[in-house]
């Protein structure tokens, strides 16, 4: 690749000098700093949006895609949700599992007994619940996205159960929520509370 001998100079005095770098180049410098705080103190789980949001609740002015070209640089990426694309063809082993609701037919005696006798594993959803625990599975997908897949594999269940912890407590006091107007659980349930008092007031 040829470059003019003036770009070259250039080049070298900047390394040489860094004040005569451009007012980007600087800036950058000091948002990479920034990002790379935000992003592990959330547990290296934040993609480029929320890392922006952060910075803006800090009082950081930058634009997203400022955000976004740096943490691409930089090789940082959040926790991806979901089951990335598949080019192969994974070794499965013989399990079935016929999965059902609690219909009596699904549960009886002979039915059960003849999934035994073909080698099916039975699996029924919960009672009474057509939502089948909705709430439940979103907290672990997340869970299991940002902590476990991501941090895997476990070498023991005590670090399972520290790691665990932390995850809660951040996900609790720190995690900016999107449904809550990105703002973290603990946070929007002051607000919750600060409400009612002030509402209790003026009704006083």
């Amino acid at each position: 690749m040829q470059v003019a001998p003036s770009a070259y100079r250039r080049h070298a005095a900047r390394r040489r000098n860094p004040e005569m770098r451009s007012a980007q180049a600087k800036r950058d410098e000091r948002l990479v700093t920034q990002i790379e705080g935000v992003w592990e103190a959330n547990l290296e789980v934040y993609g480029a949006d929320r890392v922006w949001k952060q910075l803006k609740r800090e009082g950081v002015p930058v634009a997203r895609c400022s955000v976004e070209r740096l943490m691409r640089r930089l090789g940082l990426q959040g926790a991806r949700r979901g089951k990335t694309v598949c080019t192969t063809v994974p070794e499965r082993d013989d399990a079935l599992t016929h999965h059902s609701d609690r219909g009596s037919q699904y549960v009886s005696i002979r039915y059960t007994e003849r999934l035994a006798e073909a080698g099916i594993e039975p699996s029924v959803g919960s009672r009474g619940d057509s939502y089948d625990n909705a709430l439940a599975e979103t907290i672990n997908g997340l869970y299991k996205a940002e902590l476990i897949h991501r941090r895997g594999p476990w070498r023991s269940r005590e670090s399972v159960e520290l790691a665990t912890l932390e995850w809660v407590s951040w996900f609790n006091h720190q995690r900016l929520m999107e449904p809550l107007g990105y703002i973290p659980p603990v946070e929007a349930e002051a607000n919750y509370y600060r409400q009612l008092a002030s509402q209790a007031a003026m009704a006083a």
